[in-house]
């Protein structure tokens, strides 16, 4: 919303806002009490533009049949900055003035709107010093017809026409110099959608009483006597039990001379804010929805039939619009119609054709009416009109101006257009107004955090136009005032008062972080899980949870397997995808698809996110009823119906592990550098775990892990993908995955008891030892026996070689472990050494039949 400086200081005195204040200190004002400046316009018009008197011309027909005027004009004291006192000789193209005509001449250094500089340059064999300028090139209006002859531009305000004298600022005597603020109107703030919503939020911050420009129309204005015209309110589908036209004003004005010039001041206010002057009757209604926020229509009374109908639309109408285009009407979208058969308007958006005034209108009926903000703004959506009046209408109008903004355009017409007013006056329907509601006083020093005394809220929220009676203690019982719809309830009317007072008056304070509610345990483990994967040189990847149902049999999973088991959307975002994912690997390797595609090769990418485990059983959430607060049991019911959704970690390796160079080939990513890598973000987290051998899809069954927590659970698997699996989802051969459950790992560790050991500076002793085991026995197994074995001096434990031969015999491999010993407090001996290296094989042989390789 625009909001000319000139045009504010009307509405709110001389002497609250001065000639001297600019469009700056209005925008700061405004920001003040919360509308958001969006820019400053005006002052396009730069440089040396003035009044001028047509001295003399002389018609000089061209060799392309265009007649031009040679001419000669008085500038006053300009002339003399430019031909040494002369006259100006100015070629012109327009035919519509006389000798002794007052125009707007734009000398040589004067800027237009659009960045048009004037210059004196040679044309037409003659050198033209300026040009007289017409309406549209100073950015007043559309017409083009001709240049802008101030006797009869000025004709309707004879003090600035006898302002007009050669040689006078024609900037200052257009209004071209005026400032122009812009304002951000936020959806509760309809209100401020007019210049009389912004001047009052002006006046409030400037500190200085508001007089309604909307309050004399209202006196003035006849109440409906049922002898107007004839209108009906038909809505038989109304919105939510809201109807669609709650009040509906009518006036009819006789005898209106459509063809009347708008007078100059309307039309440069129009202009002013943003919209294009058309004609008197157009001009007067937007003029006045512009000052007071509420939307007029004019139509012309000799098309109609005898009546208006408001209803809804019908199947298979049709309107076509102002602008040109036949629309297929909703049954939700609400219409003026004639006589309730032929539609006439889309309520609160645009017009037909049918109905608009034209050049031959002699009769206007003005509709003034209050239409339901939701009703509106559906169908300006719907139909892609966002018009003036549906910007205004959506976000609430007040709905005591329809009286008032009728009779300011009924006065307007029979002053400007020669217009009479019937004495009937239709007036139905019945506004609901707001409904008042207690308040405690007290409320706005609680939230805000500054102190607000009692005399200040009180006389706060009466500036913003609510009635206030005493209750008792601290309660008042608050009314709020028409045009604020969004006045419901305590906060809200916080808000105003802290706005009032100033919000950069409120202490920018960081809040104390009180003991206990910082991060909790399952956060804090989390957060260490994904900043060790990270320091592994794995990259965070995010991925759509959303999957195909064929993605669980390219994983192979098998009939039963619960991990099919997932929640179908109602409305997915794509039709091809409407499971959520109950994996992590079942998104995960799609981000690796679309890098490998693009050229990447070696690439260690990791996800953290939630998955969807459901135990396959239908449970449907109740629709809990509006407007008031669901009971306990259906809360309990909806909770019942949300699934399982757990934390996964998952990783995906491919390509190399550590590329090739002068230290010798690459080495390819392997199985065991995905179990490894999940292994050391455990061990960050203080929990051990088990890796045992496993098949589990989508993983090769001979090259895949299964990783245990220290008390049995399984966290997850890890190791090389099916050769299926790859060829499925066009993977790179060999490529390597994992995926663990992080709750269960969370839990793990804060179960976990981590001991810090105290540093030896003894010197370490190193044994390593041979064991023969059976094939099944899993490398895990054999090393937690060996430490617990070995016992507190054992201070590492490394296996550095795994050996298979004909020689251990059938199904035997051989495992070699280095032990590294050192005590506490002293150097141990040999003897005490291998102790400890005898006591770690007893443990073995104990734990799983292991023999000592070569014994």
């Amino acid at each position: 919303m625009r909001a000319p400086v000139s045009w504010l200081r009307e509405l709110v005195g001389e002497d609250v806002l001065p000639v001297t204040a600019t469009g700056v200190e209005v925008a700061a004002a405004l920001v003040k009490v919360g509308l958001e400046e969006e820019g400053l316009h005006g002052g396009d018009v730069t440089g040396p533009l003035v009044v001028g008197r047509v001295l003399d011309f002389t018609d000089e027909p061209q060799r392309n049949g265009k007649v031009i005027r040679w001419c000669t004009v008085d500038v006053g004291r300009h002339g003399q900055m430019v031909t040494e006192g002369k006259h100006q000789e100015i070629i012109c193209g327009a035919h519509n003035f006389a000798v002794g005509d007052l125009v707007v001449v734009a000398l040589p250094g004067a800027t237009l709107p659009g960045g048009f500089r004037i210059s004196a340059r040679k044309t037409y064999g003659h050198v033209s010093n300026g040009m007289m300028c017409a309406v549209d090139e100073l950015g007043l209006g559309e017409d083009h017809s001709g240049v802008i002859v101030l006797g009869d531009y000025l004709a309707d305000d004879p003090e600035r026409l006898a302002r007009a004298v050669p040689g006078a600022d024609a900037v200052e005597l257009l209004g071209l110099g005026d400032e122009v603020v812009e304002v951000n109107i936020t959806p509760d703030r309809g209100y401020a959608f007019s210049m009389r919503g912004i001047a009052r939020d002006l006046a409030l911050s400037l500190g200085a009483p508001f007089t309604d420009p909307a309050a004399e129309p209202a006196r003035t204005a006849p109440a409906g006597d049922g002898s107007g015209y004839p209108v009906r309110l038909a809505d038989d589908a109304p919105l939510d039990g809201r109807p669609g036209c709650d009040r509906y004003v009518a006036r009819v004005v006789r005898g209106v001379d459509v063809q009347a010039t708008t007078p100059p001041w309307m039309a440069t206010r129009l202009t002013q804010l943003g919209m294009r002057p058309i004609s008197l009757t157009v001009d007067v209604t937007n003029y006045v929805m512009l000052l007071l926020g509420q939307p007029l229509h004019a139509f012309d009374l000799d098309r109609l039939s005898g009546s208006i109908e408001v209803r809804r639309a019908r199947p298979g109408e049709r309107l076509t619009t102002l602008d040109g285009v036949e629309r297929a009407l909703d049954p939700q979208d609400l219409l003026i119609t004639d006589g309730g058969e032929t539609p006439l308007v889309i309520a609160g958006v645009m017009g037909g054709e049918d109905c608009e005034v034209t050049g031959t209108t002699t009769d206007v009926l003005v509709e003034a009416a209050h239409f339901d903000p939701v009703s509106v703004a559906r169908s300006a959506r719907r139909h892609k009109l966002p018009s003036e009046a549906a910007k205004r209408f959506e976000r609430g109008v007040d709905p005591e101006l329809t009286a008032a903004a009728a009779e300011l355009v009924v006065q307007l017409l029979e002053e400007l257009g020669g217009g009479t007013p019937d004495p009937g006056v239709t007036d139905v329907g019945s506004v609901a107004l707001p409904e008042p509601f207690s308040f405690d006083v007290t409320l706005p020093t609680r939230l805000v955090g500054l102190t607000f005394e009692r005399p200040e809220v009180l006389e706060v929220l009466r500036e913003i136009g609510c009635t206030i009676e005493d209750l008792d203690g601290d309660q008042v019982q608050v009314t709020p005032p028409s045009w604020r719809p969004d006045l419901r309830n305590g906060p809200d009317l916080v808000e105003e008062v802290a706005r009032v007072r100033g919000y950069a008056q409120i202490p920018s304070e960081l809040p104390q972080a009180p003991g206990g509610r910082g991060l909790t345990p399952a956060q804090r483990s989390r957060r260490l899980l994904t900043a060790t994967l990270a320091q592994q040189g794995l990259v965070e990847v995010l991925s759509s949870p959303f999957v195909a149902a064929d993605r669980f049999d390219a994983f192979g999973y098998g009939p039963d397997d619960e991990r099919r088991r997932t929640v179908r959307l109602a409305n997915p975002i794509n039709d091809e995808q409407p499971l959520l994912r109950t994996t992590l690997l079942d998104t995960l390797l799609d981000v690796l698809r679309r890098n490998v595609s693009r050229g990447s090769k070696d690439l260690a990418i990791y996800e953290l996110g939630l998955v969807t485990r459901t135990d396959g059983r239908d449970r449907k959430a109740p629709i809990p009823p509006l407007g008031r607060r669901p009971d306990d049991e259906t809360l309990r019911r909806i909770d019942e119906a949300v699934p399982a959704q757990p934390w996964h970690a998952a990783l995906v390796l491919t390509g190399d592990s550590a590329p090739a160079g002068p230290w010798g080939p690459a080495r390819p990513v392997t199985a065991t550098d995905a179990v490894a890598v999940v292994v050391e973000a455990a061990r960050a987290l203080g929990v051990s775990l088990e890796v045992v051998q496993d098949e589990q899809a989508p993983w090769h069954p001979g090259r895949c892990a299964r990783l245990v927590l220290p008390d049995g659970p399984t966290l997850g698997h890890a190791g090389e993908l099916h050769p299926r699996v790859l060829a499925a989802l066009e993977l790179p051969a060999r490529t390597c995955a994992a995926e663990i459950d992080v709750d269960l790992l969370a839990t793990a560790a804060g179960e976990a008891v981590a001991e810090a050991r105290k540093l030896s500076t003894y010197p370490v002793a190193h044994s390593d030892v041979a064991l023969v085991v059976d094939e099944q026995v899993p490398a895990a197994v054999l090393e937690r026996a060996l430490r617990d074995g070995a016992g507190a001096e054992l201070e590492h434990l490394a296996l550095f070689d795994v050996f298979r031969s004909d020689q251990l015999g059938p199904g035997k491999k051989s495992l070699a472990y280095r032990l590294t010993v050192r005590a506490a407090d002293r150097t141990l001996t040999t003897e005490e050494v291998s102790a400890v290296r005898d006591r770690a094989i007893s443990a073995a042989a104990q734990a799983t039949g292991a023999t000592q390789r070569g014994a």
